[in-house]
C-alpha cells in the first residue's frame, strides 16, 4: 500500500462506503452485531480501560514535572505559535465542545437521583464528584498523551502528521502503518458523524420544546448541512483565520452563559459544592479509577457510564490529540501536558458545579420532581425556564450548540486533511473540500437511514462503533507510549 501516492484517502473512503452498505440493507442485523460487539469490548476490556486511564494520568504527570518536561516542541528558542488564550479556546472546543451543554444539567441530576456509590459521602457531593471523574483528568490525559507523542515527532523529529508516526520505525512493514492510519481516519469520521447527528438532534429537540413545534427529519438535515457548510468555511480559512476565531467566540459565550447562571444562584453554595467535590475527587481518584473496594459502583454502572466514556474519549483521542499537537508548536511538554490536563478539567468542574448545584436547588424547591431534567436533549432548555430571559438565553444555547459543533467538525476535517495529504501540517484546500463534502453527505445519509428505520437507533449504533474502534487504539496507546519513552530518553537525532 503506497501511502505516498495518496492511497490513504481513497482506501479510507472506499472502506467507509463498503462498511456502511450493510447498514442500509441489513439494518437490524447490523445494529444487533454492533451492540453485541460494543458490550463485549466493555465487558472484557473495561478493567483494562480503567488501568489504562490511571496509567495515562500518572505517565503524563511524571513527564510534566520531571526534567523531561523541559523539552520544547520546536527549536530551543521557538515561541508558542498561539497565545495561551487562543490555545485553550481551540483545544477545549475541539476536545469537549457541545458535550458540556448536552450533559450540563442531566448528568449531575442523574447521579444525584441514582448514586453510584454508598460510601458515606453526601449524595450531592458524590453526584458532582462522579461527573468530574468522567469529564476530568482521565479524558484529557488520553488527549494529552497523543498530543505529546505526535507533537514530539512532528516538531522535534520533523516527521509527518500521522497516527502511525510514533511507531512506524518499530513496525515490520508500511502496510501495518497504513492500517493504523486508516483505522484513525474511519474512527474520526464515525465520531464526527455521530457528533453531528446527536448535536442536531439536541438542537431539533430543544427547538421543538421551546416553540412547541414538530420539526421533522427535513429540518434536522438542513441543520446538518448548515453545520457542515460553516465548518467548511472555517477550515477553508485555516487555523488562524477560521478555527481560532470561532473557538474564541465559543469560549466567550460559554463564559457569559456560565456567569448568567452563577450570579443568579447561591454563590457560596456553588463554591462549597465545587471545592468539596474536587477535594473528594482528588483523594478518591486512584480507588475510583480502579473501581476497587467501596469505590466499585458495579458492573452495570461501569458498563453504561465509565467504560462507555473511556472508550469514547479513547476513540476521539487520535484526532483531538493530533489537533492539539498541531496548535502546540513552541510550547514545552510541561506546558502542553499540564495545560491540557488541568486547565480544561478545572473549567469543566466549575461548569458542572454551577449548573449541577443550581439544578439541585431547583429540585429541592419543587413539590414533586417529575424527571424534568432527565431528557438529555431538553434538560438544559427546561433548566433555563426557571431563569429570566429564557427565550433569549435558550436561543443563545442553540447558537452555542451549532458553534461548538462547527469547531468540532472543522478541527476534525483539518486533521483528516493532514492525514490524507501526505501528513502535511498545512493540508491543501482540495483535501479540506473533499472531507467537508464527504462528512456532510455521510451525516445526511445516516439521518435519512435513521428516519427510514425508526425501529433502530442508527445514531446510537455510531456511538457503539466508536467503542469498538477504541479497543485497538487503547492497545496502540500502550505501545506508542513505550516506544516514545524509549526514543525520547535515547534522544535520537
Amino acid at each position: 500500500m503506497n501511502i505516498s501516492k495518496n492511497s490513504l484517502l481513497y482506501v479510507s473512503i472506499s472502506i467507509l462506503v463498503l462498511f456502511s452498505l450493510p447498514a442500509l440493507f441489513f439494518t437490524q442485523v447490523y445494529y444487533d452485531l454492533i451492540e453485541l460487539a460494543s458490550v463485549w469490548v466493555r465487558k472484557w476490556f473495561g478493567s483494562f480501560y480503567l488501568w489504562l486511564g490511571l496509567a495515562c494520568v500518572m505517565f503524563i504527570t511524571i513527564i510534566a514535572i520531571s526534567p523531561l518536561g523541559n523539552q520544547r516542541l520546536g527549536d530551543k528558542n521557538q515561541k508558542p505559535e498561539h497565545s495561551l488564550w487562543s490555545w485553550i479556546a481551540m483545544l477545549y472546543s475541539a476536545g469537549m465542545g457541545a458535550g458540556i451543554l448536552l450533559r450540563a444539567v442531566q448528568e449531575p441530576v442523574f447521579m444525584l437521583q441514582h448514586p453510584p456509590l454508598n460510601n458515606g459521602v453526601a449524595h450531592k457531593t458524590l453526584a458532582l464528584e462522579y461527573t468530574f471523574y468522567q469529564w476530568g483528568f482521565t479524558a484529557w490525559a488520553f488527549y494529552g498523551l497523543f498530543a505529546m507523542v505526535i507533537g514530539y515527532y512532528l516538531f522535534v523529529k520533523n516527521k509527518r502528521v500521522r497516527v502511525s508516526t510514533a511507531i512506524e520505525d518499530a513496525l515490520p512493514s508500511k502496510f501495518m502503518a497504513a492500517c493504523i492510519d486508516i483505522l484513525a481516519v474511519i474512527t474520526t469520521v464515525f465520531g464526527l458523524i455521530g457528533a453531528i447527528g446527536l448535536g442536531t438532534t439536541q438542537i431539533n429537540g430543544g427547538l421543538n420544546h421551546l416553540l412547541d413545534a414538530d420539526f421533522d427529519i427535513g429540518f434536522t438535515i438542513v441543520l446538518s448541512l448548515l453545520i457542515s457548510i460553516l465548518a467548511f468555511i472555517s477550515v477553508w480559512k485555516g487555523v488562524n483565520k477560521g478555527i481560532k476565531l470561532i473557538s474564541k467566540l465559543n469560549i466567550i459565550i460559554t463564559l457569559l452563559l456560565l456567569a448568567f447562571v452563577f450570579f443568579q444562584s447561591d454563590i457560596l453554595a456553588i463554591f462549597w459544592a465545587f471545592l468539596n467535590a474536587f477535594y473528594h475527587y482528588i483523594i478518591d481518584f486512584i480507588p475510583m479509577s480502579l473501581a476497587i473496594g467501596n469505590y466499585n459502583p458495579g458492573e452495570e454502572f461501569l458498563t453504561d457510564w465509565t467504560y462507555y466514556y473511556w472508550a469514547f474519549w479513547l476513540a476521539w483521542a487520535p484526532f483531538t490529540g493530533i489537533f492539539i499537537a498541531r496548535i502546540s508548536k513552541g510550547r514545552s511538554l510541561r506546558q502542553l501536558l499540564l495545560g491540557v490536563m488541568m486547565i480544561p478539567s478545572l473549567g469543566t468542574f466549575f461548569w458542572f458545579s454551577v449548573f449541577g448545584e443550581s439544578a439541585f436547588g431547583l429540585i429541592q424547591e419543587m413539590d414533586v420532581y417529575q424527571d424534568q431534567f432527565g431528557n438529555v436533549f431538553t434538560s438544559l432548555f427546561r433548566f433555563f425556564e426557571n431563569y429570566p430571559l429564557q427565550t433569549f438565553v435558550n436561543s443563545v444555547v442553540v447558537f452555542l450548540l451549532i458553534s461548538f459543533l462547527v469547531t468540532s467538525v472543522d478541527s476534525a476535517v483539518f486533521v483528516l486533511s493532514m492525514f490524507t495529504d501526505r501528513g502535511k501540517q498545512e493540508p491543501s484546500r482540495k483535501h479540506r473540500l473533499i472531507w467537508s463534502v464527504f462528512i456532510a453527505f455521510f451525516a445526511v445519509a445516516i439521518l435519512v437511514l435513521g428516519n427510514a428505520k425508526p425501529e433502530t437507533d442508527v445514531l446510537q449504533a455510531l456511538q457503539k462503533i466508536l467503542i469498538i474502534t477504541s479497543l485497538p487504539f487503547a492497545l496502540f496507546m500502550v505501545l506508542m507510549a513505550a516506544i516514545f519513552l524509549k526514543d525520547f530518553l535515547q534522544k535520537k537525532p
